[in-house]
């Protein structure tokens, strides 16, 4: 037995985790219940920063042990569903902080925008995958008709939603599921919905108070190691977290666009590691990238291959069509 749990210790240290999805942002792609298989090899294994019991949160606060990252086979790329730290926790020790699971949208150095919930990576345009799915408007040519909770399930739109609107109503689905939807002869259109501009997202998004909203975001370049921006005001607002808490520098204004860093006058700096901005594959009901900034790459753990169990707590039964499926 001991030495069952030393070759399970050093099997996930080394080589692999096991991650269980526990909300709905990446729906459908990935369904809470899902049971993971995250491979570190991929992006190269990032040895322990802390002092703990193996599989469990106790560990020694304040313990840091030095870290390195061994070779991967493999970058980040566009795309990959990434496992990664939560770099907004409050927790200081990196590696103990809370598990989230994105899809990576822009790799270090591009810019992403997002205009009426199009995403654009360096002024190209970003498809949505079969998986993803967001809101859309459906406008109904009699407003008495009444969609089919049993079809739209088939189609795999997750939810109907009511609007003061009788010929408008709003649905959660894929494109695919839209394109369809729009065929039906009672349907006139469907458009994406769109959150207009609020007060209350300006204060929520990263950073705030720009007047974004998750429909309507940016541009935002992102950070990439070696990649030196002049210290403006514009800037500092962007980038302080990334050169404060991720990168560990004190940064501190003089007067207008002037800076101190770590005491010395400095006009400008360079980022020491990579970043990415990530985004859920529900992209209306996903806290990412757009509210709480970018994931470096010491933040990395590794990324998501296959989905190795699965289950339905409404129906209290495994799905077992997902069973040892792979994750696209």
């Amino acid at each position: 037995m001991l030495f069952a749990i030393v070759v399970m210790v050093v099997l996930r240290i080394l080589f692999f985790d096991l991650f269980r999805i526990p909300t709905p942002s990446m729906e459908k792609s990935l369904l809470v219940g899902d049971y993971l298989f995250v491979s570190k090899l991929h992006y190269g294994t990032r040895t322990p920063m802390t002092l703990g019991v193996p599989f469990t949160e106790v560990y020694l606060p304040g313990v840091e042990l030095p870290w390195t990252r061994f070779p991967g086979f493999s970058e980040v790329k566009r795309n990959d569903a990434i496992v990664f730290n939560w770099p907004d926790d409050t927790v200081e020790e990196i590696d103990r902080r809370m598990h989230y699971i994105k899809r990576v949208i822009g790799l270090p150095g591009e810019t992403v925008r997002v205009d009426d919930k199009q995403v654009f990576v360096d002024d190209v345009p970003q498809p949505l995958l079969p998986g993803m799915q967001v809101y859309w408007n459906v406008f109904k040519s009699d407003p008495r008709v009444r969609l089919n909770p049993a079809s739209l399930d088939e189609l795999g739109v997750s939810s109907v939603i009511a609007t003061n609107n009788p010929r408008i109503v709003q649905m959660v689905g894929t494109e695919a599921a839209a394109e369809q939807i729009g065929t039906l002869p009672w349907v006139d259109s469907v458009r994406v919905a769109v959150v207009g501009s609020n007060p209350v997202y300006s204060q929520n998004m990263y950073p705030p108070g720009m007047g974004w909203t998750p429909d309507n975001y940016g541009p935002v370049t992102i950070p990439a190691e070696g990649m030196t921006v002049e210290l403006t005001d514009e800037n500092v607002r962007m980038y302080q977290r990334m050169i404060t808490r991720y990168e560990h520098h004190t940064l501190e204004r003089l007067e207008q666009d002037t800076w101190l860093v770590d005491g010395a006058p400095a006009s400008s700096y360079t980022f020491a590691q990579d970043y990415f901005f990530v985004m859920g594959d529900n992209r209306d009901n996903s806290e990412d990238s757009r509210f709480w900034g970018f994931v470096p790459m010491d933040h990395v753990v590794g990324r998501a291959m296959m989905v190795y169990f699965s289950w339905d707590a409404d129906a209290m039964l495994p799905r077992f069509s997902r069973i040892m499926s792979r994750i696209r």
